[in-house]
């Protein structure tokens, strides 16, 4: 995807550049990722509150502070703001920070058409496309169906998976 993020995109589906007024949406989308693991321990809606505020705000400063963030962008579904794709240019990859989408707007395509989009992207380049997984997250299935391959060392929570360039022999020494 280009410095104009909405240039290869359908209609329905877009990006745009994250704005001053969207904390409020990127934690929401940020709960979303986490609500399922949290429902089980019983939390009030307030601990649950707390708590998901507080690990968005790590993971905001974490992020801010280790990545080029140019690429960050909020996703839209007709033109509806639908979650998260953060996308770092490495040298030799394109590394997706995350991609995250609400509930409601999951099965519908989106990040199908995404990783298009990056795989189009990292193959005129020559460069693969990768990303950690935590070991549960059930986003795996399609990340191996779009053609990912678990890649590296194992650690105790994330999985590095590799998509590799259809025209170019990158190898994963992430």
């Amino acid at each position: 995807m280009s410095a104009q993020p909405d240039r290869d995109l359908p209609a329905r589906f877009g990006l745009r550049a994250i704005a001053a007024g969207d904390e409020a949406f990127l934690r929401r989308v940020y709960a979303g990722t986490r609500l399922d693991e949290l429902a089980p321990l019983g939390w009030s809606a307030e601990q649950v509150d707390g708590f998901i505020a507080m690990q968005f705000e790590a993971q905001r400063r974490d992020y801010w502070r280790n990545y080029d963030t140019s690429r960050f962008h909020v996703v839209t579904c007709d033109g509806v703001d639908a979650g998260r794709l953060y996308v770092e240019r490495r040298a030799d990859e394109l590394r997706v920070v995350d991609i995250a989408l609400l509930p409601e707007f999951r099965r519908r395509g989106i990040a199908t058409y995404l990783f298009g989009v990056l795989f189009e992207e990292a193959d005129a380049a020559g460069i693969a496309v990768r990303i950690h997984v935590e070991h549960n997250n059930p986003a795996q299935h399609l990340y191996l169906r779009l053609g990912f391959a678990f890649c590296g060392e194992t650690g105790p929570i994330y999985r590095l998976m590799e998509r590799l360039p259809r025209a170019g022999h990158a190898g994963c020494d992430a």
